[in-house]
């Protein structure tokens, strides 16, 4: 364990500054507008953070630069880590009797779920303002970049307040226009993919879903892969294939008519959790949080 001095070793702050604002535009001139400064000034910054560091950071190339892995790893910790202390700030410049709550999750599950429930929690609690933090990199609780955050895993969250929500589970959904009765007509249509951020063997994906339905052998007309799970469940919408689907992120659309599953079986997915600081557990903000989820989940 490094002692709280040897964390706190951090490079120069207007060096790393410099950098997040490069890599943010992937522009020294840009970032160099931005801050004030000359493109000249923007890469001697850089260059000290890459020998401070002893990595580089940028590939540079005619007039265009991009991250290298190095690179990729530190910028969002910086963009959450500026984006926090700016936060911070403009509460402390602007202040207001009204109290704001943050609550993070990703980008899918902000859009399908969250969204379309956030009138439920202003009825609930109109005395406190909710601020949704959507990104697929888990959001540092403990910095203060989110008050609290729904996380979709196995619950090892350390030093965190980790409540249990739901498991998710995992099926074939599609347009009703595509009239499917049978998994073997699989066969005859498009599979639509969506990219898990970490590959582990039990993922719920189309090749163990085949498997467990029995018709491990079927050859689909053409597979249709998306990075991200919102733009696999619009294409499905859109009638352009069949997605394996968190049911719970396309429950409104089943329940509209626009998806349908129209066969067994499902794939159990992880578990949905409610995370927030221990030392917050008792705040009225977590409260509210916890007592609008867990009634749109049917919890209490």
């Amino acid at each position: 364990m490094l002692s709280s001095t040897a964390r706190r070793r951090l490079p120069p702050l207007h060096a790393l500054r410099a950098f997040e604002a490069a890599a943010r535009h992937l522009s020294f001139k840009q970032a160099a507008a931005e801050l004030a400064v000359t493109p000249t000034a923007i890469s001697h910054h850089v260059r000290l953070l890459e020998k401070t560091l002893g990595v580089p950071l940028f590939e540079r190339r005619t007039r265009r630069v991009s991250l290298t892995s190095a690179g990729k790893d530190l910028y969002p910790v910086l963009r959450e880590s500026f984006d926090a202390i700016a936060e911070a700030a403009l509460r402390l410049r602007t202040p207001s009797a009204r109290k704001v709550v943050t609550l993070s999750a990703t980008v899918a599950f902000t859009a399908r779920w969250l969204v379309p429930r956030v009138s439920a929690f202003q009825q609930a609690n109109p005395d406190i303002d909710l601020r949704l933090h959507a990104s697929d990199e888990p959001a540092d609780l403990h910095a203060g970049v989110a008050d609290a955050a729904i996380r979709y895993g196995t619950g090892n969250y350390p030093g965190l307040k980790a409540e249990k929500l739901l498991r998710d589970s995992f099926a074939p959904v599609c347009s009703p226009r595509l009239k499917l009765r049978r998994p073997e007509e699989l066969a005859t249509q498009t599979l639509i993919h969506f990219e898990w951020r970490y590959l582990r063997s039990n993922n719920p994906t189309w090749p163990r879903w085949l498997r467990l339905a029995g018709v491990g052998n079927i050859r689909p007309k053409a597979n249709l892969v998306f990075t991200d799970e919102s733009h696999a469940i619009q294409a499905a919408v859109a009638g352009q294939g069949v997605a394996l689907l968190s049911l719970m992120l396309v429950s409104d659309e089943i329940k509209r008519g626009t998806l349908v599953q129209p066969f067994k079986p499902s794939l159990e997915g992880y578990q949905y959790w409610l995370v927030y600081r221990i030392d917050a557990q008792h705040s009225t903000s977590i409260s509210g949080l916890r007592r609008w989820i867990r009634t749109e989940l049917g919890l209490t």
